[in-house]
């Protein structure tokens, strides 16, 4: 749990029990996310041959259809967590051959749900899953070893003030954390330069949602995500600790003057590229297969 791969607040066993519960389903503010990140792509010159979606039936299957109109030649992968994950994203993404959605992709390269193979796709799309990973240095080395050289990562992830006011409301009531702690945009980018990425770009912005009733603020947030922090409520809690929970909710988050109750998000967008080796000249040097491939297509390539 204090290893520098693993977030210190994170339990990977709550971890992996969301990854099995949650919903089937992209939420609203997935889905609202990957749009902005999605803007984003007008300053990458790049056109990829192949790109993968991680995670893309909890990140954005709205924009995946969007990402798929803007790469039409371009194969897709689609990676999911489990099997029955790929066959949901496979019932909403791919089209039987009558569906008028399908025709009008008539010549367009197919979506394949499996894992792209070692330096074989040229972006990777992973919209709001680094934060629920119990191990992120990881996965950013798998998403590392999937991309070619000079392919790039587009990812976004919630940060550190995201739920600040429920937060603070746990901490003023006594109890325990209501959330993990999340990882701040800077030690994103560390993480990304150590892993193997270059030119790390980072930004950040602070989305503020607003709820009719605390019910129906709960209610996102468990559609969102889960508290995976080691030092949560041991136990389940009973409909009075709810109601109190409701009550208190009421009277301490900030109000609007429309009487709406309003919660905090903090969005970080991520942008690197997978740079080419630079190999020391020395009596005996290594370097993957893989890479050597790509460094020689390269510099063939070049006139």
């Amino acid at each position: 749990m204090t290893t520098p791969e693993r977030p210190p607040t994170l339990d990977p066993v709550a971890v992996q029990r969301w990854q099995r519960v949650a919903p089937l389903a992209s939420p609203w503010l997935h889905e609202e996310v990957a749009r902005r990140m999605q803007d984003r792509l007008q300053w990458i010159k790049l056109q990829p041959q192949a790109w993968a979606h991680w995670g893309a039936l909890r990140g954005g299957l709205q924009t995946h259809e969007q990402l798929l109109a803007r790469y039409p030649k371009a194969a897709c992968f689609v990676v999911e967590a489990s099997a029955e994950r790929t066959q949901e994203a496979m019932k909403n993404i791919a089209k039987p051959w009558w569906s008028p959605r399908h025709w009008r992709r008539w010549g367009a390269a197919p979506v394949r749900f499996e894992a792209p193979a070692p330096a074989s796709v040229d972006m990777l799309w992973a919209n709001m899953a680094l934060h629920e990973s119990a191990d992120p240095q990881a996965l950013l080395a798998q998403w590392h070893q999937a991309l070619r050289l000079d392919g790039f990562l587009m990812f976004s992830c919630l940060g550190p003030d995201t739920a600040r006011e429920l937060r603070e409301l746990y901490a003023a009531l006594g109890w325990p954390p209501a959330g993990h702690e999340l990882t701040d945009m800077h030690d994103w980018g560390d993480m990304l330069v150590q892993t193997g990425f270059a030119e790390p770009v980072m930004d950040m912005e602070r989305i503020v949602l607003t709820y009719e009733t605390p019910a129906r603020l709960l209610a996102e947030l468990a559609e969102l995500g889960r508290n995976f922090h080691p030092a949560r409520f041991p136990a389940l809690r009973g409909r009075a600790w709810k109601a109190r929970l409701e009550q208190a909710l009421g009277q301490h988050l900030a109000v609007g003057a429309d009487g709406r109750l309003s919660l905090t998000f903090e969005v970080i967008y991520g942008h690197a590229l997978k740079p080419r080796p630079k190999i020391r000249v020395s009596p005996l040097s290594a370097v993957s297969v893989e890479d050597m491939r790509s460094m020689l297509h390269g510099h063939r390539a070049k006139p």
